[in-house]
C-alpha cells in the first residue's frame, strides 16, 4: 500500500512575471475608459449666470466671464445690473426698478412682466411682454418687437469700453445694423411706445457702476466714443434734402465710414441711419444707374456700409468731404445724391415724410409679414410657458 501526494511546483520566475504583466494589462484596460470631447469642457453651473431674487444690490459681470453663454435675469427689484461681455441669450422677468446695461447679445433679449426699468442693450432681437415703463437705449440688428407693454421709450444705443468692439463681433452684431427706433408693436395702442428726448443723457437712466470690481470697467457714454454711431433714426429730418454713401468692402471700410461720420455730424448734418448688407447685382443697377457696371465686381469683396446724412446743402457737403478727406485713399465709395424730395431709383420717387433713401438697399425682409409672423409664433412658444 502506498501513499501519493504532489507539491504544487513554483512557476518559473519568467511566467511569474508575464502573470504579473498581464494582469496589469487588464486592470490598465479597465481604468482607461473613453474620453469624448463633451467630457472635457469645463463644468458650466448654472448660478454663475444667473442673478436671481435680488433686492438693492449693485452686481454684474467683468469682459470674459459669461463667454457667449445663456443669462438670466429674475425677481430682481432696486438693482443696478452690468453684463460686460457677449452672450448668447438673456430673459429677463419680473424685474422692478432696475437700471440693467447688457452687452452685445448674438440671438434675443426678452423681458416679461417688468416695470420700472432703465436699459442699455446691444442685441440681435429684443422683445417685450407684459411690461410698464421701460426706458431702453437700445441696438438691435432687427425690427424690437413689444407686445402688450405700455410705456416703452427707445433711444439710439451710446456706450464704450475698451473690449466691447470685439464682443460685438463675437456676437456677430455689426455695429452699422442698428434698427433701434423701428418698432412693431402686437397689441397697438395710443401709448404703448415712444422715443426718449434727443437731449437724453444715458447715465442720467443707467449710471456708471459704482462698485470697485465694476469700476474697473473703463466705460465711457460720450457720443464721440461711441461703438455703435449715433442716428437719427424715425425722429423728424431736418431736410427735404438727404444724401447716400455707400462704402464697398476693404481694409479699411470701417474706419472710413467713422471718419465721413465724424466730418458729416460735426459740420451739423443729421446721421439718419446705418446699414452693412450685401449689396446684389440688380440692387447696384437701381442705385447707381449707368455707373453700375463700375461697381459689379467690387459687390464680390463682401458687404457694403451705407449712411445716410441729411440736412440742407448735405448732397455737395457729402461730395466735397469725400474728396478732400479720401482723395488719394484705398477706400472706395461712391455717393448718391437725393436732392429734395426726390429720389432717383430708376425711376423718379418721391419720397413721403415717413420714407428713406436707404430703402433702396431693400431691407425690406425686416417688415415682412414672414419676418412678423415668425416672430409672433416665437413669442407664442414663449406665451405657453
Amino acid at each position: 500500500m502506498g501513499c501519493f501526494f504532489s507539491r504544487r511546483r513554483k512557476p518559473a520566475q519568467g511566467g511569474q512575471q508575464q502573470q504579473q504583466g498581464a494582469g496589469q494589462d487588464a486592470a490598465a484596460g479597465e481604468q482607461k475608459a473613453p474620453q469624448y470631447s463633451w467630457d472635457l469642457r469645463d463644468k458650466i453651473d448654472p448660478k454663475d449666470y444667473t442673478f436671481s431674487g435680488l433686492k438693492n444690490e449693485t452686481v454684474g459681470r467683468l469682459p470674459g466671464k459669461v463667454a457667449g453663454q445663456q443669462f438670466v435675469i429674475q425677481d430682481c427689484e432696486d438693482c443696478r445690473i452690468y453684463i460686460f461681455d457677449h452672450s448668447a441669450t438673456i430673459t429677463i422677468d419680473d424685474c422692478v426698478n432696475c437700471q440693467i446695461f447688457l452687452g452685445p447679445v448674438k440671438g434675443s433679449v426678452f423681458f416679461r412682466d417688468c416695470k420700472d426699468c432703465k436699459c442699455v442693450v446691444a442685441c440681435q432681437q429684443f422683445r417685450t411682454r407684459d411690461c410698464k415703463k421701460l426706458e431702453v437705449f437700445l441696438c438691435c440688428a432687427t425690427q424690437p418687437i413689444i407686445e402688450s407693454s405700455t410705456g416703452v421709450k427707445f433711444g439710439c444705443f451710446q456706450y464704450y469700453y475698451p473690449e466691447l468692439a470685439l464682443q460685438f463681433k463675437d456676437a456677430g452684431l455689426s455695429i452699422f445694423n442698428n434698427t433701434w427706433s423701428n418698432i412693431h408693436d402686437f397689441t397697438p395702442g395710443e401709448n404703448n411706445w415712444g422715443l426718449l428726448p434727443e437731449t437724453a443723457v444715458i447715465e442720467d437712466y443707467v449710471p456708471l457702476p459704482s462698485s470697485e470690481e465694476l469700476k474697473a470697467v473703463r466705460v465711457s457714454t460720450d457720443a464721440a466714443k461711441s461703438i455703435i454711431p449715433i442716428t437719427q433714426g424715425q425722429r423728424q429730418k431736418n431736410s427735404d434734402e438727404s444724401c447716400l454713401t455707400v462704402f464697398f468692402a476693404g481694409d479699411y471700410t470701417t474706419a472710413n465710414a467713422r471718419k465721413l461720420i465724424d466730418e458729416m455730424t460735426s459740420k451739423g448734418f443729421q446721421l439718419v441711419q446705418t446699414k452693412e448688407v450685401l449689396m446684389k447685382e440688380e440692387d447696384a443697377h437701381r442705385v447707381f444707374q449707368q455707373s453700375a457696371l463700375e461697381f459689379i465686381s467690387l459687390l464680390e469683396k463682401g458687404p457694403v456700409v451705407a449712411l445716410e446724412f441729411n440736412g440742407d446743402g448735405a448732397v455737395e457737403q457729402c461730395q466735397s468731404t469725400i474728396n478732400e478727406v479720401f482723395s488719394g485713399t484705398k477706400s472706395q465709395l461712391e455717393s448718391l445724391a437725393v436732392e429734395a424730395s426726390m429720389c432717383r431709383l430708376g425711376m423718379p420717387q418721391r419720397l413721403g415724410a415717413d420714407s428713406s433713401c436707404m430703402d433702396i438697399l431693400a431691407s425690406s425682409d425686416l417688415q415682412s409679414e414672414a419676418y412678423k409672423n415668425s416672430v409672433r409664433a416665437d413669442l407664442d412658444k414663449y406665451l405657453e410657458k
